[in-house]
């Protein structure tokens, strides 16, 4: 009879949700097609902490990861597969996933990440026929999008806000959805109560031009006294050190991006890349101190800044630093300059080393 009660006596606690087979996030906005694949993934995850990932950057699909994909493993357990890049995905590589489309796996999750684009939009249709979640991501360009989006950012973090308050902050902060996310992050963890206008002041008040977005435009654009006076005006305003890494190699992959279309009007690389007209204005003019072998340097060193700042350095502020150091480094600045940036940033205050 114990027994019997202490097992009428056990908590059942109900199992995640597995994600759902077929998955397409429709759009080339990076901060809400990263949002969504990390979503999905975290799902696989909290249904099998030892699901198998594969996750390949645009033009990485190769056939041997469709003969896996259609492959019932052997060892059991989940696996998801994000295919990025789709809109670019060769005939073949559409047609196998347009198969295996046709007789998904109880035990795969496929994920495909498309822009919107017309090229391989069958393959969209097709996942969507089958029953597919779509998860929209498709760029936010008009203001009263911005201020939907910034407003449902608040909310989901748990906060409240004024109309007046969403204003003020896209006054502040422009249009780019990564920043407006991260600010919106900051002041709901900041605010006690409602998030109004005074709110958004005092957490802007002298800090219009510290951004991360500001220090990478800096630095990309060839000025390092400029880029690490910022970095120490942005560092003493709060912004996260993660929030620059990830600026400056935003502001790297729309250099290389512009960079291989080749010539044309700024009109027509942005029409083609889905980029704004004056992102593609900017970085066609930083482009002219680049090489491509400069390029590829600075982002070999934004990558280890990045896992500087994550952990893996005693110091996130002198990983920045010497991240600064090293792009401009690769940008062919002179040493002069160099050694004149150094100084000025001791100067105010900072780690010059």
């Amino acid at each position: 009879m114990r027994a019997a009660v202490r097992r009428d006596m056990l908590i059942r606690v109900p199992q995640p949700a597995a994600p759902p087979p077929l998955v397409v996030v429709s759009g080339d906005e990076e901060l809400l097609v990263a949002r969504a694949v990390r979503e999905v993934l975290a799902a696989a995850r909290a249904r099998d902490p030892e699901v198998e990932i594969v996750d390949r950057a645009p033009g990485e699909l190769t056939d041997a990861d469709m003969i896996d994909l259609g492959a019932t493993s052997m060892f059991g357990g989940g696996r998801v597969l994000v295919v990025r890049g789709a809109a670019e995905l060769p005939e073949d590589l559409r047609d196998a996933l347009l198969a295996y489309v046709g007789r998904p796996l109880d035990d795969v999750t496929l994920v495909v990440v498309h822009s919107g684009a017309v090229k391989n939009r069958k393959l969209v249709d097709v996942m969507k026929k089958a029953g597919a979640k779509v998860i929209p991501a498709a760029k936010i360009t008009r203001p009263r999008d911005r201020h939907d989006f910034a407003v449902a950012e608040i909310r989901r973090l748990g906060g409240r806000t004024s109309d007046g308050a969403i204003q003020a902050l896209l006054d502040a902060v422009g249009g780019d959805l990564r920043e407006i996310a991260a600010v919106c992050d900051q002041l709901v963890a900041d605010t006690d109560g409602v998030i109004d206008e005074a709110a958004v002041g005092r957490y802007h008040r002298g800090r219009a031009e510290t951004s991360g977005f500001a220090v990478a435009d800096a630095i990309i654009g060839g000025d390092l006294a400029g880029g690490l006076t910022l970095l120490r005006q942005a560092l003493e305003g709060g912004t996260a050190p993660v929030l620059i890494t990830s600026a400056i190699a935003g502001g790297l992959r729309d250099l290389a991006r512009v960079a291989a279309a080749g010539g044309g009007s700024k009109w027509d690389i942005a029409k083609a890349l889905g980029m704004p007209d004056w992102k593609v204005e900017r970085a066609q003019r930083s482009a002219r101190g680049w090489s491509d072998a400069g390029l590829a340097r600075a982002i070999r060193a934004v990558a280890v800044a990045d896992a500087g700042v994550k952990g893996a350095a005693v110091d996130a502020g002198y990983a920045l630093e010497h991240l600064l150091q090293e792009v401009a480094r690769a940008r062919g600045r002179s040493v002069g300059t160099e050694e004149r940036g150094r100084a000025e940033f001791a100067g105010r205050g900072g780690r010059a080393r």
